[in-house]
């Protein structure tokens, strides 16, 4: 078990739970006091929505491969957590700061998430394709 895997998966998955929570309970009030539209409005809480589906998903991947026993393919399972956590940085940080601080960043940032996550599942293929020794075949 990789300790740190286990442990960001927890922490983030609080962390989740609380914006999700936030987001179904407290958020629309919240950006309807600030003045926005309702088309706005909307538009938020359907990113808040993707963003916290998409963080909670691969807090489960990162979960998943922090309690894998195996420990051949050790560098493709933390490379795709690696790529997890930045995609949960770059892809719903990027979605969170336009939701909640109504703040655009980078362009090329939600996307570059998104193609963290990418990388992190080809990690998860390829760990599916290296060479395991033969008790675990």
């Amino acid at each position: 078990m990789r300790r740190w895997m286990v442990l960001a998966a927890g922490v983030l998955g609080c962390l989740g739970v609380m914006i999700g929570a936030y987001g179904a309970h407290g958020l629309e009030a919240s950006l309807t006091d600030q003045q926005l539209s309702v088309e706005d409005v909307q538009k938020r809480l359907e990113q808040c929505d993707i963003a916290v589906r998409y963080h909670m998903l691969h807090v489960l991947a990162i979960l998943c491969l922090g309690i894998v026993a195996s420990d051949l393919a050790v560098r493709l399972r933390t490379l795709a957590v690696v790529f997890f956590l930045l995609g949960i940085l770059l892809f719903c940080g990027g979605l969170y700061a336009m939701v909640f601080l109504g703040v655009m960043g980078h362009w090329a940032i939600v996307p570059s998430g998104g193609l963290c996550f990418m990388l992190g599942w080809l990690c998860v293929a390829l760990i599916a394709i290296s060479k395991q020794p033969p008790s675990e075949k």
